[in-house]
């Protein structure tokens, strides 16, 4: 990590060194923009390091959503190039990006009744899903329970692996000239009436001429924030697992694989190293992040319904993350209320999916002044009495 020079200023001070941030910090170096500064205690930390990094636009898809859809299957079909882009820059560091598609399937007459809704919404949105028989799930994946009454099997739905990815999103940043400084960001500074940098745990300060707000669930708590610039940004917690799949039992799983196992979701992940992810509890507990034997159970108990072998594997790690959830669920790009300051949040669900579109929505935006039209629907200023969209807080 970089030293902070006496006096810095940045023309973009990024707070938040997590995969978003990161992105954004890489892709503004890129585009010329000179003295990028990431400031985060701990950077290539962040919900993405928990993440099981399914890229799954379509699967994910929940009714009302079809602004959301559209984000993701822009950022999906960037994913490839974005990988290929990151590993050369990163000096060959794999980002485990992996083309393998998701299965969901139903163990019970009503997921199966609720699955097939789904996928009728699917064909009306003219999405690449297929129905399959429990048997055709089944012939796709042995591994699963042989009371799998249905399944929908999405292609283009993929994957990535997290951590690996933010180790890139480091090594490029570095190499891109941005400077990554391990402090934390304790004031958020205002003059002028703009936000105008950040004053540091190190008792440095940073000026800026743009800030770009990356804190994940934190953001919206940065001392200094005026108040109704940003909504909250609530932290919802998820407990995932990590086990081993042995060469002896390889290939355990294919693709993901997800389920609704007595009303919560659930997700398997294969990594092509033998590593399977499963997750992810959903709860509303503030910022803990205590690993718990219920979530543990939980995951278990559902995971063995949907895949009974799981349970002969090895337990390798239990972790918890929290993921940034804003009012509406949808992320929140682009300028606020407050001049020269830029949000890139709120992405819930979504941070490792929304990755590479994040980038390039924000990296325009902070050259050109303008906000791009894909990033229109999900700025900040949508919580704003005028609900403007347009208006650009350079």
């Amino acid at each position: 990590m970089s030293r902070l020079p006496s006096g810095a200023h940045a023309e973009v001070l990024v707070i938040g060194g997590g995969i978003i941030g990161l992105a954004v910090a890489w892709r503004a170096a890129q585009r010329g923009l000179r003295n990028v500064i990431v400031v985060d205690p701990s950077p290539g930390g962040g919900a993405a390091q928990v993440a099981a990094g399914m890229l799954a636009p379509v699967t994910e898809l929940q009714y009302g959503e079809e602004p959301l859809l559209r984000l993701g299957m822009a950022s999906n079909e960037r994913y490839a190039a974005f990988a290929a882009e990151l590993t050369e820059a990163s000096g060959g560091q794999d980002t485990g990006y992996r083309r393998c598609g998701t299965l969901a399937v139903a163990l019970d007459s009503d997921d199966r009744e609720e699955l097939r809704e789904l996928h009728a919404f699917h064909q009306r949105l003219g999405l690449d899903s297929a129905w399959l028989t429990g048997r055709e799930a089944r012939r796709l994946e042995p591994m699963l329970a042989p009371g799998v009454r249905g399944g929908l099997h999405v292609a283009e739905d993929h994957q990535v692996d997290g951590r690996r990815l933010l180790r890139a999103l480091v090594l490029a940043c570095e190499r891109a000239g941005v400077l990554v400084h391990r402090a934390e960001a304790v004031e958020l500074l205002v003059g002028d009436g703009r936000a105008a940098g950040a004053r540091l745990s190190t008792h440095e300060t940073v000026t800026a001429d743009r800030t770009v707000l990356a804190a994940g669930p934190h953001s919206h708590r940065l001392p200094g924030l005026p108040e109704g610039v940003l909504p909250a940004i609530r932290p919802v917690k998820g407990q995932v697992l990590r086990l081993h799949v042995p060469d002896a039992y390889r290939p355990f799983l294919s693709r993901n694989v997800r389920a609704v196992v007595r009303g919560r979701h659930l997700y398997l992940v294969p990594r092509e190293n033998g590593e399977l992810v499963v997750g992810a509890t959903t709860e509303e507990q503030g910022y803990d992040t205590t690993v718990t034997a219920g979530g543990v159970y939980e995951l278990l108990r559902d995971a063995h319904e949907l895949v009974p072998g799981i349970t002969e594997l090895p337990l390798l790690e239990t972790s918890a993350g929290l993921r940034p959830g804003s009012p509406d669920n949808a992320p929140l790009l682009g300028p606020t209320s407050l001049p020269g300051l830029v949000a890139a949040t709120g992405h819930y669900r979504n941070g490792v999916l929304l990755t590479p579109v994040t980038a390039d929505l924000l990296a325009e935006y902070l050259t050109t002044g303008e906000v791009p039209e894909l990033a229109r629907p999900f700025t900040p200023l949508r919580f704003s009495p005028d609900r403007s969209t347009t208006k650009a807080s350079a």
